[in-house]
């Protein structure tokens, strides 16, 4: 604060300087206040932690500077786990069912997204805490001002009058934005505001009043105006702020006793709401929701979870599904070319008809169309798994050119033992995410429309405060010359103002009551009840929803059923065409059957093969479904959700002793 030499001494200073301090330091102890702690919420991020450690770092800088410096967010992720590259030899990524979940967590960018969700809501978490209108709803102007106090120099003692002037000038900065409206009561600023003006100005102008200025038309005068304030919102619904301001004047009116002089004001005032507006709950609806939101981050994160998980799984499997019926495929086109043999040699022996040569050339074409289709689905199978195993795909060239063999198979169980439905309709909501999350949203509706309801009220405030005045200055001697000295406890400079203020010579008090209605209040009871309405309807909706879990889960279970009988009958199928085809084979090799009837059961022995893959692809879609109908995913698989977070799982991988390579360089991909 600048403050005119003349007017300064330092032991005035001194002794007041404890007594601002304490009361600086009161209305800040009632910041806590503001800061109710509600119900506690069990997220990681609630307290700011970052698992991930991909979210803004504040700046390690004091603690004065380090609230006004930007908390800057690490560049995204895009390098693939170190776990990816291990499991690699020989141009082979070697793949369990565990491996590839890992991978996927670590790696997987829906899921990476995904953690910048949670991170985003903890930030929110904070600025609810804070206060204010919601967010996107704009404020007032800053403006700052150069005037007198009232009774200060010739302006003063006109404003005093109640005769207006024009010597004040003011300047304000309007941001120029459309403003958002926010439906109910809006929350004070709970954090606290400390505010710093200073102007200084040179104004001319003519008056209206020359007995005042001793008979000049014009009035020559320099300002000082000097304020500070520190104002604290709570969420009772009240507002207090402490202020001192201090205006200097030098001006050259003759009728000053002060010239220059020095008027200060030290005042506290307070407001609470009575109606509305009144209430921690209505105040601390956004924190409270914040809150809310912070978890429904956490179940959408394990939601997306379950996604990936749900995809690699039918990736892994469908990837072994597509590697079986590969194998079936090249057995095929090795019994064709089998028979084709048989039948050159029984040709060149003249016991067959040439015609048998054609028929079975056709038949190993035939074979080895069906093998190549199979490979090249093979192929695209394992450029989508990879994909979702890495961050960059087939952009990162470890992996452009890898083959994938999966090491876990698909285990069909003899029986299904599953609890009876209404248990697992039970567990299921319990257990899943999209049921939590209605909840949740529920609760929080219902909070939002405490502001709507409590909007109805009409305005009722009570107000209050107290202001210390002084005046001080030097002595004017034209003043002193036409016989109008100074009072002698005015004398003095900045010892002298303060030393008013705080024995409070010149003390005011003030208290009162506003109150506004609105005569028909249509907006505030439409707000409320379409705030009413929509309750109702979410309501429903989460009926609804918890209704189709159970059409779901038994619609899992019935799937999973049928899926277990449709495997054991083509086992059973595929069982009795190997055993077919090879009588018919002993028979032909006998000379009591015919090429046609071998190639016929070649043909129904591959269909059978194709068929139980199907079944086993059919039964683990089935079972995979079930799982994530029933929201135990992760807990089947026994996956983290906190390691998640981290994007590195404690799980270590290893390559299997003895890898088999020739699964794939057996038959050469075409690249």
């Amino acid at each position: 604060m600048a403050i005119n030499l003349p007017f300064f001494t330092r032991k005035p200073i001194q002794a007041v300087r404890g007594t601002l301090a304490c009361a600086l330091a009161g209305l800040l102890s009632l910041a806590p206040m503001a800061q109710a702690q509600f119900e506690k919420n069990t997220s990681p991020y609630d307290q700011g932690s970052d698992p991930s450690r991909i979210g803004p770092v504040k700046p390690p800088s004091n603690v004065l500077v380090r609230p006004y410096e930007a908390a800057i967010a690490p560049p995204i992720r895009l390098s693939n786990s170190e776990r990816l590259r291990s499991l690699i030899r020989g141009n082979i990524l070697y793949l369990t069912v565990q491996d590839a979940i890992a991978l996927a967590i670590e790696n997987n960018i829906d899921l990476e997204v995904q953690r910048y969700n949670a991170i985003a809501s903890a930030w929110s978490v904070q600025r609810a805490a804070a206060g204010g209108a919601a967010r996107g709803v704009t404020t007032g102007t800053s403006t700052g001002s150069a005037t007198v106090a009232s009774g200060q120099g010739v302006l003063g003692s006109q404003q005093s009058a109640g005769i207006s002037t024009s010597g004040g000038s003011k300047s304000s900065i309007n941001s120029g934005n459309a403003s958002i409206s926010q439906i109910g009561p809006i929350t004070q600023v709970l954090d606290p505001i400390f505010s710093q003006s200073a102007v200084v100005s040179h104004i001319t102008f003519p008056l209206n009043n020359v007995l005042q200025s001793g008979e000049q038309l014009d009035l020559v005068d320099g300002r000082r105006n000097y304020s500070s304030s520190l104002q604290q919102g709570f969420l009772t619904g009240g507002l207090a702020s402490l202020t001192y301001s201090q205006s200097y004047l030098n001006e050259d009116a003759e009728s000053n006793s002060l010239n220059p002089s020095l008027s200060g004001n030290l005042s506290f005032s307070a407001q609470q709401n009575l109606l509305q507006g009144f209430g921690v709950a209505v105040n601390a609806r956004s924190i409270t929701i914040a809150k809310m939101n912070l978890g429904v981050s956490d179940l959408a994160f394990r939601a997306q979870i379950i996604s990936v998980v749900t995809n690699v799984l039918s990736g892994y499997y469908q990837l072994v599904i597509d590697r079986e019926d590969f194998s079936a495929k090249r057995s095929a086109v090795a019994l064709a070319q089998q028979l084709f043999s048989d039948n050159k040699r029984q040709v060149d022996i003249g016991t067959l008809a040439p015609i048998e040569i054609t028929r079975a050339e056709a038949q190993v074409a035939a074979a080895e169309q069906d093998l190549t289709v199979s490979e090249t689905t093979l192929l695209e199978q394992e450029v989508a798994l990879k994909n979702l195993l890495s961050r960059n795909g087939l952009a990162d060239p470890l992996l452009l050119t890898v083959r994938i063999v999966p090491i876990d198979k698909i285990v069909i169980p003899e029986q299904d033992d599953l609890p009876p439905l209404k248990n697992l309709v039970a567990q299921a909501l319990a257990a899943r995410t999209d049921i939590k999350t209605d909840q949740i949203n529920f609760g929080a509706s219902q909070i939002s429309a405490l502001g709507t309801q409590n909007g109805i009220l009409p305005s009722l405030q009570v107000f209050g405060g107290l202001t210390n005045s002084g005046l001080a200055g030097t002595s004017y001697p034209p003043a002193v010359a036409v016989g109008l000295p100074p009072a002698a406890n005015v004398v003095g400079g900045v010892g002298t103002e303060l030393g008013q203020i705080l024995r409070r010579d010149f003390a005011s008090a003030r208290i009162g009551l506003s109150y506004s209605a609105n005569i028909h209040n249509y907006t505030a009871q439409a707000d409320y009840a379409i705030d009413q309405l929509q309750l109702r309807q979410t309501e429903l909706s989460n009926v609804r929803d918890r209704n189709q879990v159970g059409v779901l889960v038994s619609n899992a279970v019935i799937g999973l059923q049928q899926a277990h009988v449709q495997y054991r009958a083509a086992v059973k199928n595929r069982v009795l065409q190997e055993r077919l085809l090879d009588a018919e084979q002993r028979k032909f090799r006998l000379g009591t059957s015919t090429p046609y009837l071998v190639i016929t059961e070649q043909r129904d022995l591959a269909n059978a093969k194709s068929t139980e893959v199907a079944a086993e692809a059919t039964y683990a879609a089935a079972r995979i479904t079930l799982d994530r109908v029933l929201g135990s995913t992760l807990e089947t698989l026994n996956i983290s959700v906190d390691e998640s977070r981290d994007g590195r799982l404690k799980r270590q991988s290893a390559l299997p002793a003895d890898p088999d390579p020739d699964s794939v360089k057996a038959e050469p991909a075409k690249q």
